[in-house]
């Protein structure tokens, strides 16, 4: 359990499950694809304890009433609010190559991610089409939707549209701290200082890396550009590695 979840009960082992709409009744049903997952897959029983949420930070906990074709019957017993973790942490992550974007995104929400911006940078491989931008976009957020589930967090990363860099480069003027991965970078992400509230940026280029003038015009707009370490990570597990260290400073101290 993150920081994030600090004040809500604690609840070790109950899965949770995600509604669009999480209405004030005495009892809830998941069904569609969430009921049935509960039912065939996890198998879950009356008695047992869940959590229902809608992906926002409202969540309800309870038992299993009853487990059937409809789906999973759940008796309400408490409900409260997660409030949203802070700092807020952004990744403005390249458009990778095939399932490497999904995945990037996977790991990243399991790391606590709180948006996700794809970024059409100079040297991407993969170009998203405009006839199908909907469909990737919608893609990457199904993903976080699946990791939020897996990893039980109880607020679903929002995924932005794709950005330009000279749009990247406005996200980063508003924000409190922008990492830009670099690997010939000299400083450490160890050595910035990390504000404890607010937004910080993590950006990582592409394949390919990161172009001159990419590099300069985010550094126009206020980031710092840093180094993990003397590994050279792929574009799909460089920001969850970014966010881990993050979190060990930040929400997990």
């Amino acid at each position: 359990m993150t920081a994030a979840d600090a004040g809500a009960p604690q609840l070790d082992g109950a899965p949770l499950f995600l509604l669009d709409a999480l209405p004030e009744t005495a009892e809830l049903l998941v069904d569609g694809p969430e009921g049935r997952h509960a039912v065939d897959v996890l198998r879950l029983e009356p008695g047992e304890r869940v959590r229902v949420g809608n992906g926002q930070g409202a969540v309800a906990e309870g038992a299993v009433v009853s487990a059937g074709p409809q789906g999973l019957r759940v008796a309400v017993s408490a409900r409260f609010e997660v409030p949203a973790p802070q700092p807020e942490f952004v990744l403005v992550q390249a458009l990778p190559k095939g399932d490497r974007g999904p995945l990037a995104v996977d790991l990243a929400t399991e790391l606590g991610v709180d948006r996700i911006v794809p970024w059409t940078a100079a040297r991407c491989v993969t170009r998203w089409r405009d006839d199908r931008v909907a469909k990737a976009v919608a893609k990457w957020r199904a993903a976080a939707r699946a990791a939020s589930k897996q990893s039980r967090r109880p607020r679903v990363p929002e995924v932005t549209e794709p950005m330009s860099t000279r749009e990247v480069c406005g996200l980063i003027g508003d924000a409190d701290l922008t990492v830009v991965l670099h690997e010939q970078a000299r400083r450490p992400m160890a050595g910035l200082s990390v504000p404890k509230s607010g937004s910080v940026v993590v950006v990582v280029g592409p394949e390919g890396g990161i172009t001159d003038g990419e590099a300069v015009a985010f550094r126009a707009a206020g980031a710092e550009l840093a180094r993990l370490g003397p590994e050279v990570l792929r574009t799909s597990t460089a920001g969850a590695a970014a966010l881990a260290a993050l979190s060990a400073r930040t929400r997990w101290s």
